[in-house]
């Protein structure tokens, strides 16, 4: 208001001249009008009383006195950004500090042409200049000016950079702006507004004005207004109790950080909030039974009642069958303190004492509450209210544990909408897909925060998956060929030890309600590794206990997913007596994750070698995507593979391994600054060789790719060798890569051994071109 150099008005707006009571008229939007006749400023309550309308063009020029403004009169201009549906159509100019209003405003004094082509006169312009009102750091106090000649705006068309412009100054300037000018200079101006607001409504020279953030139409059709009524507040944010809200909310889990997130900036604006309503479906407020508690207030404590309401209801949720006795006049605040808020025994009551200690009991049995599961919308109202009322009401010990917030769900990645025809209900699903392969879509569907999508082919397919599962069961449970006796292979072992991975990440992911983590650790990825399993052996078949192991395992942890497909396979299948829901989750040995390291390296080795040997062969038949046997015999020759190992780095790359060992911390998994290990490459021996420059080339994408590593792996991704023997799991594997590679022979030699290396003759070029490093062994192809 103190820097204000005139007023602007949207030359096409269609305004009015509006009583707001008996003696005042003001000239606003028939939008911003219908508001405030339903915040009381009407002559006629509810209904705008216009005496004219108006527009724009015939308000340019008007002389106005606008309260704290240096200027005695200014005038209202014309702007041509002015947004009709938000405010009152009228908009304060000051250019010191609003980007929008300085780049308007430098446009009509800087083009003549522009001024006379829509009326603008020379006085109602050129006198008024800039008033520095507020000081904002970095930009001074002319902040507008500043902004607008970094970002080089040249028009007040430019909408993009004026964005920028406001984004750079409007934040700042309110938090960290000082005032300079009027009754309170020096002051914060998000301290001085609200007392200069005070101020001006004191004097009569302004009222509150309140509108819909946005456009918002109700179910019949109109648009909403925000109205003055009568209501009840409740005062989240007070202090104390904000303290309260937070240390609950400090220890609670919430699965994501994205929803913690989401409570903590609602804790920091959320303040009065509106309980009340005059009509619809609800609960009387009891001390004021003509409202209502609007429906986002009520029930933040319904998870208590939950507790003992079998003992008020009998099954019947209106309260007529009620074989414990208990009516509701009984219910009183001492008898809710004795259950809830571990009050004295309510001796008055009438309720006998065995039903009030059997509802103290249960009450104390639940609570507090592990978890509640709803939407993210709720968590700037509904959630957060739950969290104060808890820690309004109740013990420490009775406090939320935790809240897990999802998304909306699509429909085959669009929203679901009734009217555009994208739109399913559960008993539709059931009966198109069944209720597990709903519940394995569902679970598919997503996990997190964001909207989940339902897919119509993974419910499909979720058929097909369980029906072929069954039936690789059936085919095996009668199979006489599977070997019996303890599992002694490296593939039995594998197997093994990829069971127990399974087992203790799937736990962890359905701890963490990550039900698609789940679904792939527990179902698909168990599958996966069962199937390499099986591909593994030749002649030899599986081991029979493992197999027997697995479907047990398997069937255990999909059942929170499928249950009506694990209790069939439980007693159907595999002939178990009782229920699998009550068999408990499978035990598991830790895992071996150098076992696990070492069979992920033979699978990469294959997948490598296969890749190399269809280049090898180019007329060879090709594999397919699941890794089947590559055709690559030569008629009247043996194709035969010589794969060359070296299982430890050495020359510079044992240097830059060592150096990177010095400069990791193993407990955060962190490196030195780039320039201190640059600096220690430079002076170890490495620094000091002629070539040094080449080498250094060939070592930083050396060093980048063996801290990401780990980062990843940890302190173990350093090591000058891996965990495990890589000649020793190679030619324990012979069979598989033959198999796989349909190669004659196989041979696992050392690339450091001048005599295996001489067995390739002049293909040993080969070898030095493309020389084997631990976990990358080379492959030649012979045909003998």
């Amino acid at each position: 208001m103190y820097g204000q150099t005139n007023a602007w008005v949207l030359p096409n707006g269609r305004y009015g001249a509006f009583e707001v009571n008996e003696t005042d008229v003001f000239i606003i939007t028939q939008r911003a009008a219908r508001n405030l006749a339903y915040q009381g400023f009407s002559r006629i309550p509810e209904k705008p009383s216009c005496l004219i309308e108006l527009t724009g063009y015939d308000l340019i020029g008007l002389p106005l006195k606008s309260p704290l403004a240096r200027h005695q009169i200014i005038y209202a201009l014309p702007m041509l950004t002015i947004v009709a549906d938000k405010g009152t159509g009228i908009v304060t100019s000051v250019p010191g500090d609003a980007p929008d209003d300085y780049m308007a405003l430098h446009d009509l004094k800087s083009k003549p042409a522009f001024r006379n082509n829509i009326g603008v006169k020379d006085e109602w312009v050129m006198p008024f200049e800039i008033v520095p009102i507020i000081n904002i750091p970095e930009f001074g106090d002319k902040a507008a000016e500043k902004v607008c000649g970094d970002l080089k705006i040249k028009s007040q068309n430019e909408e993009e950079k004026l964005a920028e412009a406001k984004r750079l100054t409007y934040l700042k300037g309110f938090t960290e702006g000082t005032l300079l000018v009027g009754e309170f200079a020096g002051r914060r101006v998000q301290e001085a507004k609200s007392w200069i607001r005070s101020k001006l409504m004191e004097a009569g020279n302004a009222i509150m004005y309140s509108e819909p953030e946005k456009h918002v139409v109700s179910r019949s059709g109109d648009e909403c207004v925000v109205a003055q009524t009568e209501q009840w507040y409740i005062s989240y944010g007070e202090a104390e109790w904000k303290k309260l809200a937070e240390e609950c909310l400090s220890s609670m889990n919430l699965y994501s950080d994205v929803t913690r997130h989401g409570f903590e900036h609602t804790l920091s604006w959320l303040n009065q909030w509106a309980c009340s309503r005059s009509f619809g479906l609800g609960t009387r407020i009891p001390w004021d039974e003509k409202y209502l508690v609007e429906s986002l207030s009520d029930s933040t404590l319904y998870m208590a009642y939950y507790t003992i309401a079998h003992f008020l209801h009998d099954g019947d949720m209106y309260g007529d069958s009620n074989t414990s006795g208990v009516i509701p006049e009984q219910m009183t605040d001492e008898v809710w303190d004795f259950i809830f808020c571990d009050g004295p025994f309510p001796k008055s009551s009438g309720i006998s004492s065995s039903i009030l200690n059997k509802m103290k009991q249960e009450f104390e049995y639940w609570y507090p509450f592990d978890l509640r599961v709803s939407g993210k919308d709720l968590i700037q109202n509904h959630l957060t209210f739950s969290i104060y009322n808890h820690t309004a009401i109740m013990p420490k010990k009775h406090w939320p544990r935790g809240y897990r917030c999802n998304g909306h769900l699509m429909l085959n990645s669009k929203k679901m909408s009734k009217s555009t025809g994208n739109f399913l209900t559960l008993r539709q699903a059931i009966e198109e897909y069944s209720a597990d392969a709903t519940r394995m879509a569902l679970a598919d569907a997503g996990d997190g925060v964001d909207d989940a999508n339902f897919v119509f082919d993974t419910a499909n397919t979720a058929i097909g998956r369980l029906t072929k599962e069954i039936a690789w069961m059936e085919k095996n449970l009668s199979a006489d060929s599977l070997r019996r006796g303890s599992p002694s292979t490296f593939a039995d072992h594998v197997f093994l030890n990829e069971i127990n991975i399974a087992v203790k990440r799937t736990e962890q992911n359905y701890q963490s309600c990550m039900f698609r983590e789940a679904l792939i650790t527990g179902f698909y990825g168990l599958q996966a590794a069962r199937d390499w399993y099986q591909d593994s052996f030749g002649a030899q078949d599986m081991n029979r206990d493992l197999v027997w192991h697995y479907m047990d395992v398997e069937t255990r942890m999909v059942a929170p997913i499928c249950p009506h497909y694990a209790e069939y396979v439980w007693r159907e299948v595999l002939k178990k007596d009782g229920f699998v829901v009550n068999a408990g989750w499978p035990a598991a040995d830790a895992p071996d994750l150098i076992l696990q390291s070492a069979n992920n390296y033979l699978k990469k080795s294959i997948d490598v070698m296969r890749k190399k040997l269809k280049k090898h062969q180019p007329n060879s038949k090709k594999a397919g995507n699941n890794g089947a046997p590559i055709s690559s015999s030569v008629e009247g020759k043996k194709l035969i593979g010589l794969i060359y190992v070296k299982e430890q780095f050495d020359e510079w790359k044992a240097d830059c391994l060592r150096i990177l060992q010095n400069n990791f911390n193993i407990e955060t998994r962190t490196f030195a600054p780039d320039r201190v290990i640059l600096e220690a490459l430079q002076s170890s021996s490495l620094g000091q060789a002629k070539d040094f420059r080449q080498i250094q080339n060939l070592c930083m994408p050396f060093v980048k790719s063996k801290k990401n590593e780990a980062v990843q792996l940890g302190a173990q991704a350093l090591d000058l060798k891996l965990p495990f023997g890589e000649i020793e799991v190679l030619k324990e594997n012979l069979d598989l890569i033959k198999r796989q590679l349909d190669l004659e022979e196989v041979e696992v030699l050392s690339a450091a051994n001048p005599d295996d290396r001489a067995k390739v003759g002049a293909l040993v070029k080969q070898i030095e071109q493309n020389p084997p490093f631990p976990g990358s062994p080379t492959t030649i192809f012979l045909t003998r």
